[in-house]
């Protein structure tokens, strides 16, 4: 999501123009009211006595009128939120919090490759390569990244803690180079790759770094963020990029960011013609295209090192030294060729060229309008996504596996050896389980993961399934040399199902043989046991739904499906060319141009049911919202509670939700203020931030869901301190491509792994009572055109199995009571108004009670409060006044506003700052000055009053006199 910034600010600045000029007209006018009036003491008292000319008055009234009006609405809750108390983190919540981090990076350190036992490094002098070592990345850009007001370990530092002496000729060579590299805040995308050209290192520097030491350690970074994906053609118009050189380009067309610069290449050249064991650390969240290294067998040894968080890089300095053993497993699959990969070509910009009709107006902070028309993403793949489709084309012989890729998914190797073995599956009462045995048959000590997949009956032309799925985990403790661990594992039959969208329109565990094995990743099978499921079961009733669904889970997305050819297994992959082929159409149907909304087409009215009455508001039934704290969404007491509030209660909650929700003084509800996520809690309004962990890809690297747990209760613990009420994550979209820019803030390409891990984070948090807005709700995996009404087509077998599949556990086994919705469209509907999201699947399906926020609220030409509350989405994420507001107030909006209200409500009465009672609420000291302030007008208003009185009966006891005389 959007984070704070100036052009909030304006935006505003820009609401209160009105107000503004108001108080200027109303100031003109009462000078020249004075003139006019009074032109004759202007001439015998002077300019410097006007102010006790009584016209003045109405001029006062108007301006305190004009000011009070700007203060309420979004100036009130930024004021609110700009002046709330700094509440910083206790010294023990750093000291704790930074070593969670650590552990964290610790575990998620993924060791690729390790030939000739090169790590841990030998010599404690080493020889570090490549500009990246002095900039590393610690997270992303944009909402997701972290705070500055604490101190970050870098990879130098970290190193240095684990007692290695780097060669400080090469790094001063790499932080002189790269000084004149552009500074970048937090919004800002940097595709400058500023390596060093080899012809730059002298050959004295060279001979100085082999008598240095034999150990060379090369860094190669890479950085994404928010509101940009990577290039896919670094020599697309707009792309900069630098190697301070004019000798060569480091990209021809075509080529991507995340494959070696032409620069990186020559360092690499020049490193392994100088060093026979190279050690290749990458450090960044996306993948990153590694086919380079069946070239170069001087790199005996590679690590991948996702962004780092504050302290992390403390962890890879004990790596590298052998004080800590690498135990991460990879959290996506890493393709040799990246253009190769199964998404590569319906992945980034494509905007229809037929819908001039559906263009929206946008105006923009600055006040211009500009016109924004549809664009779309195709998720040709279907269920194919990641290691789904590599494992099963290379069952199906569709690829040369070996040939297509480096790293599998679930891959990663140790310093120590295991065995895993097997015990006997049982299959009763719809349960499957066994044990697995894991001893350390090595010499050092370590950790070792227990991956367990699934491989389901398949007919040619049937229900598309992969060969390949996971279906549970689990991570030991660190074991000694030759001990052993049994780890139980357990798992319902309906984990295997299949969503059938053509025939039974729902999920379908079919009959037949069910080939369950432990794997060292998804490629690589331990050993296998079979399940037999011998009758077909549907879940298709309600004493029969989906894993515990409330109600039955049936085709609500058949309208998103398109006019898309979705990749299928049948045949081999026959239609793979044709299913994975770049669009070559680029029109809206006219089917679909009739089911678009956006704001120029939403109509309330159109919406409205004349049988909707109109429910009570503003009544006097002393309810508070501490008596709420603990009761079921259906308690009776909401009722009596909800008639209390007024409709513009009701507005003013809906419409300023932005990084907090405001105070509703008549039931006693406060002012509570959320923070951005997903690595730390970044409060965007005091600038006080908490310490910031390693990104989410981090995470799941670690295959730890116990890491993930402590560090749920970690953002409860500094949201206590920090007085925030709610965390702007966990997010959980899928690493469908790797080059979506947000990749750090995200999982893996993998729905269950990313499932477990947020849904661990989730009830973490939740048990510490700060509530969790599970983002970003949907399919909104990709950043390109993500505010220009775009319209993601995916069939609905994907939508539930893939990119639902990890909100789904973070509801039904995290417990989250809040959601942010995604920018983009789900078919021709705006994700955060589409009801069948929000209302039948997120609530009546999998039983979710609490409230729906939108990401950032810019009106983007297509956000407004009417459309969005009666489709499920309660909040705006609004600072500024817009289309936030709800300006129809008909018996059915106004029910509407009170569900939105009610789900609001719910939500935060069970935030940790109810669970004693009421809270205590101080006056905002602005409001305090403005109480001042008003009191003075009133002074001024009655001594002024008295003095205008009194003229005036002076003037006609003068007048009097005058016709006397």
């Amino acid at each position: 999501m959007l984070s704070i910034n100036m052009a909030d600010v304006m935006n505003v600045i820009g609401s209160l123009t009105p107000y503004l000029i108001a108080i200027g007209v109303f100031l003109v006018l009462g000078i020249i009211v004075t003139f006019a009036v009074n032109k004759k003491t202007v001439q015998n008292v002077g300019v410097r006595k006007l102010v006790h000319s009584e016209s003045w008055l109405v001029v006062l009234v108007a301006v305190v009128a004009s000011v009070s009006m700007m203060l309420t609405g979004p100036l009130a809750t930024l004021l609110n939120n700009a002046t709330v108390t700094k509440y910083m983190l206790s010294d023990d919540t750093v000291a704790a919090a930074n070593d969670l981090a650590k552990d964290v990076e610790a575990e998620a350190i993924t060791m690729l490759k390790n030939e000739n036992d090169t790590l841990p490094l030998a010599d404690k002098n080493v020889n570090v390569f490549g500009w990246g070592v002095t900039q590393p990345v610690y997270g992303g850009t944009g909402s997701g990244s972290m705070s500055d007001q604490y101190e970050t370990t870098s990879i130098l530092q970290g190193l240095d803690e684990a007692g290695f002496t780097v060669n400080e000729d090469l790094i001063n060579l790499y932080t002189e180079y790269r000084a004149d590299r552009p500074v970048v805040g937090m919004w800002a995308q940097d595709w400058t790759l500023p390596e060093v050209p080899a012809a730059q290192y002298s050959d004295s520097l060279i001979e100085d770094a082999k008598a240095f030491s034999d150990e060379a350690v090369v860094v190669i970074t890479r950085v994404g963020g928010e509101g940009a994906d990577l290039p896919m053609d670094m020599t697309a118009e707009g792309i900069t990029y630098t190697n301070n050189s004019e000798d060569y380009a480091d990209f021809e067309a075509g080529e991507h960011f995340l494959q070696l610069s032409q620069t990186e290449q020559d360092m690499i050249d020049l490193v392994t013609s100088n060093f026979e064991n190279v050690t290749l650390i990458y450090n960044g969240a996306n993948t990153f295209q590694l086919g380079f290294l069946d070239d170069y067998p001087q790199i005996s040894s590679v690590l991948w090192v996702p962004p780092a968080g504050q302290t992390g890089f403390s962890a890879l300095g004990e790596v590298l030294a052998g004080d800590v053993n690498p135990s991460g497993k990879t959290s996506d699959t890493f393709v040799k060729d990246l253009t190769q990969q199964v998404t590569y070509n319906n992945f980034g910009d494509f905007a229809y060229d037929n819908v001039d009709e559906l263009a929206a107006s946008v105006t923009g902070f600055t006040g211009e309008t500009t016109e924004v028309t549809p664009n779309f993403v195709n998720y040709t793949e279907g269920i194919y996504v990641g290691y789904k489709f590599y494992e099963t084309a290379a069952d199906e012989g569709a690829i040369n596996y070996d040939e297509m890729i480096a790293f599998p998914f679930g891959y990663g190797l140790s310093y120590t050896t295991f065995e895993q073995e097997m015990g006997d599956v049982t299959y009763s009462g719809g349960t499957v389980s066994f044990d697995v045995t894991v001893t350390n048959t090595g010499d050092t000590a370590g950790k070792e993961v227990v991956e367990v997949y699934y491989n389901p009956p398949y007919t040619n032309g049937g229900i598309e399934k992969s060969s390949v799925n996971l279906v549970d985990f689990e991570k030991t403790d660190l074991l000694e040399p030759g001990e052993s661990q049994t780890v139980s594992i357990e798992f319902e039959d309906d984990d295997m199902a299949s969503y059938d969208s053509e025939n039974a329109e729902a999920y379908v565990l079919e009959a037949g043989d069910y080939v369950v094995s432990i794997n060292s990743d998804s490629h690589t099978v331990i050993d296998e046991q079979t399940v037999t499921v011998d009758e077909t079961i549907t879940y298709d009733t309600e004493d029969n739904t989906h894993d515990g669904d409330q109600t039955v889970a049936t085709n609500q997305f058949e309208y998103a499906e398109g006019d898309v050819t979705y990749l299928s297994r049948a045949d081999g992959f026959a239609n793979y060319a044709e299913a994975t082929a770049a669009p070559t159409n680029y029109s809206m149907s006219d089917e679909d141009k009739a089911t678009f909304i956006n704001n120029d087409i939403y109509d309330p009215a159109d919406y409205n049911d004349d049988s909707d009455e109109m429910p009570t508001t503003g009544a006097d039934n002393g309810v508070r919202l501490a008596d709420l704290y603990g009761l079921d969404y259906d308690d009776p007491l909401w009722d009596e509670m909800l008639d209390q509030l007024t409709v513009d209660d009701m507005d003013n909650l809906i419409a300023n939700g932005g990084y907090g929700t405001p105070a509703i003084n008549s039931i006693g509800k406060i002012q509570m203020t959320d923070a951005d996520g997903p690595a730390s809690l970044n409060n965007n309004f005091t600038g006080v931030g908490s310490i910031g962990f390693p990104a989410s890809t981090a995470f799941a690297c670690t295959w730890n869901r116990d890491l993930a747990r402590q560090f749920g209760d970690m953002i409860g613990q500094m949201a206590h301190d920090m007085h925030v009420a709610g965390w702007y994550a966990p997010a959980m979209n899928i690493h469908r491509s790797a080059f979506s820019g947000r990749t750090f803030e995200y999982f893996s390409e993998d729905a269950l792994l990313s499932g477990v891990m947020a849904a661990e984070q989730t009830a973490g948090a939740q048990e510490q009572g700060v509530y969790v807005f599970m983002k970003h709700f949907a399919l909104n995996d990709q950043e390109t055109n993500r505010t220009e009404m775009l319209c993601t087509w995916a069939n609905e077998q994907s939508i539930r199995e893939i990119y639902l599949k990890p909100f789904e556990m973070s509801v039904k086994d995290g417990g989250a009571t809040a959601v942010m919705s995604s920018f983009n469209y789900i078919g021709t509907n705006y994700a955060g108004a589409t009801a069948a999201l929000q209302q039948t699947v997120l609530r009546d399906e999998w039983g979710f009670r609490g409230m729906v926020l939108t990401d950032y609220f810019g009106g983007y030409g297509y956000q407004n409060a009417d459309q969005l509350i009666r489709n499920g989405n309660d909040i705006m994420l609004a600072t500024t006044d817009i289309t936030n507001h709800v300006t129809d107030t008909s018996a059915t909006s106004v029910q509407a506003m009170r569900t939105a209200a009610h789900n609001i409500l719910y939500t935060t009465a069970n935030g940790w700052q109810y669970a004693d009672g009421e809270p205590e609420t101080t006056t905002p000291i602005w409001r305090t000055a403005m109480y001042v302030a008003w009191g003075v007008t009133a002074v001024l208003f009655l001594g002024l009053s008295a003095l205008a009185i009194k003229k005036f009966l002076d003037r006609k006891k003068a007048a009097t006199i005058e016709v006397q005389a």
